[in-house]
């Protein structure tokens, strides 16, 4: 019998899936669902449906995989996780051979169906992963430039280090919420630049960051390191990330340790992760990267991925504005080489550890991921269908992101990660 592989585009399900449905039999995401308010239970996705792997556990459709039932009878994704990428490997492959239209195991049994397969409408998506610890990168090198000209020079807008390490810095895990959780405005310390003292209240430079996280598997012992050949077997998959920033506050207190209160009161995560292995037909080349960097960051092959993306702000009640539209292709620092500079130095990692890109921006307007560069620090406003107009974000907006990567006639996508903004407390 020919072998199928699950990212295959030529795969049919017999799964009845939605044109231009972000999950088509070639994704098969995870994820963490509560039915019609039971206990939380890993899932994975077909169409408008959540795939109960409890109930395939217990069925008896994954027997011969290496998972237990607790594995799926959890929380988190953690406990699966940990049984590492040739694992979940076999697991998304098994569900790809159950749900191909050729298969007829599971098809032909319509009880068993109907306590697997439930309609989404019937579902809660929880947070996947227990997140021990969070990292930001700043690895769009539009990005960096627009913020050096907005607040240097912009003939000298990259700073001296930025095209010779990934830059990053370790951000609160705590506060990362799922989609569909509101953020209220945070309060804090701000100093305008015409001001001679501080003063404090809700941060009134309210903005978003398009950014994309990968989630880790269990990494090496405290000492060792990732490398960049190695890192593809320690990246889990990818979700969509809000990375909520309050302009003044952080524009105040960043200088001399980085980012402090504006940014740890609350990240978004969109609830599907996608794996890595449902993205490798979008790998794409990156960019030449000069200065040549050191050796440990030096890679082979095509580590970059071809995903559009979109940010759109919608007020209360009122119609969905496109702000954004961008590509994970726009990084200059892949996952790869971020994983391996964040372990050179023997830092450890652990399973679900979570690590975003940063602010992706493209290089023309209309591509720039946060409204600090759309409107240009507030000196262009964008105009709302409405007839408003935004500069940063205001109470009562929702900020939606969504994601995917097209190819060959298969679309694989994210959701999308939504967050209300609600006033500050």
């Amino acid at each position: 019998m020919i072998e199928i592989k699950a990212n295959d585009p030529t795969l049919k399900s017999w799964i009845k899936v939605p044109e231009n449905s972000d999950f088509p039999i070639q994704n098969l995401p995870f994820g963490i669902i509560k039915i019609n308010g039971g206990k939380p239970r890993v899932a994975s996705r077909i169409g408008d449906f959540a795939i109960d792997l409890k109930s395939l556990f217990i069925l008896g459709y994954l027997d011969n995989l290496p998972f237990t039932l607790e594995d799926f009878d959890s929380e988190y994704l953690n406990h699966m996780m940990m049984k590492g990428k040739e694992a979940t490997r076999k697991l998304r492959n098994r569900l790809s051979k159950l749900f191909r239209d050729d298969f007829d195991d599971l098809k032909n049994h319509e009880h068993h169906v109907q306590q697997v397969l439930i309609p989404m409408k019937q579902v809660t998506m929880l947070l996947p992963v227990q997140i021990g610890d969070y990292t930001d990168f700043y690895s769009s090198e539009q990005h960096a430039f627009n913020v050096g000209c907005l607040f240097r020079d912009p003939n000298n807008a990259l700073l001296p280090n930025w095209k010779h390490i990934p830059v990053g810095y370790h951000g609160r895990s705590s506060s990362i919420v799922i989609s569909g959780t509101p953020i209220h405005r945070p309060k804090g310390q701000m100093k305008p630049p015409t001001a001679n003292q501080p003063t404090f209240g809700p941060s009134k430079l309210m903005d978003f960051e398009l950014e994309v996280a990968f989630i880790t598997y269990q990494g090496k012992l405290l000492g060792d390191s990732i490398s960049t050949k190695e890192a593809d077997d320690y990246i889990f998959g990818l979700t969509l990330f809000n990375d909520w920033s309050a302009r003044d506050i952080q524009g105040w207190e960043y200088v001399p340790l980085g980012p402090f209160l504006g940014k740890n009161f609350g990240s978004s995560m969109s609830p599907w992760i996608v794996t890595l292995d449902a993205l490798e037909p979008f790998r794409v080349p990156g960019p030449i990267q000069e200065p040549k960097v050191l050796p440990y960051l030096e890679y082979k092959g095509d580590k970059h991925l071809d995903v559009n993306l979109q940010v759109i702000i919608q007020p209360e009640d009122g119609e969905e504005n496109v702000v954004c539209n961008s590509n994970l292709k726009y990084l200059y620092w892949n996952m790869n080489q971020q994983l391996a500079h964040h372990t050179v130095n023997g830092c450890n990692i652990n399973c679900g550890d979570t690590m975003a890109s940063g602010t992706i921006s493209g290089p023309e307007e209309g591509m720039y991921g946060s409204m600090l560069e759309i409107s240009w620090k507030g000196t262009k406003p964008f105009k709302m269908s409405d007839g408003t107009e935004r500069k940063f974000i205001e109470d009562n907006d929702t900020v939606i992101m969504r994601g995917y990567a097209s190819k060959n006639g298969v679309r694989i996508g994210f959701g999308e990660v939504s967050t209300k903004l609600l006033p500050a407390k």
